[in-house]
């Protein structure tokens, strides 16, 4: 699949193999037009993160600063990295989710290698990790020019524009 960004295109290679029910998902929101129109709004980073907390880095995106978003998806049932073995290695896209079981349409791409977003990880009190679904294989220059765009307090400023997702 390819995200289509104002910044460039990056080219993320899917595992529906190791995580079916996500990339499931994933293609059924491409497929309607979901993620037409969407953007990358938040970004982690060294310096936005409190002191107390697990560091990470990252670019998160989706439909959730979109006020004109009408399509709800239905929840995802969680598939961990001990279930599928897709590490949060530098590339790797995820859902994003409040609970287990709760990831919608957001996702993120990590940037670095982020073993507290794995399964026993430390970035999540439950210790259920998040649920990687693939990697990046082209555009990761793109990943970082989206990482580096200006921020104010982890959200970017302005949202960096997805024109869309698209299966190649």
């Amino acid at each position: 699949m390819e995200i289509e960004t104002e910044l460039g295109d990056i080219e993320v290679e899917l595992y529906p193999e190791q995580a079916p029910k996500t990339v499931a998902a994933f293609l059924s929101h491409i497929d309607s037009g979901y993620y037409k129109r969407c953007s990358f709004y938040r970004v982690l980073n060294t310096d936005n993160q409190s002191s107390d907390a697990p560091k990470a880095e990252l670019i998160q995106g989706g439909i959730y600063k979109m006020p004109s978003a009408k399509f709800h998806p239905a929840f995802i049932p969680h598939e961990t990295t001990q279930q599928t073995h897709i590490l949060h290695k530098n590339g790797t896209i995820s859902m994003a989710r409040n609970e287990p079981g709760t990831a919608t349409s957001e996702f993120f791409i990590c940037i670095g290698d982020q073993p507290g977003f794995d399964y026993g990880g430390e970035n999540n009190a439950d210790g259920q990790g998040y649920a990687a679904f693939g990697k990046v294989v082209k555009g990761m220059d793109v990943v970082r020019k989206v990482y580096n765009s200006k921020e104010d307090n982890t959200s970017f400023e302005p949202p960096v524009m997805i024109m869309n997702i698209v299966r190649l």
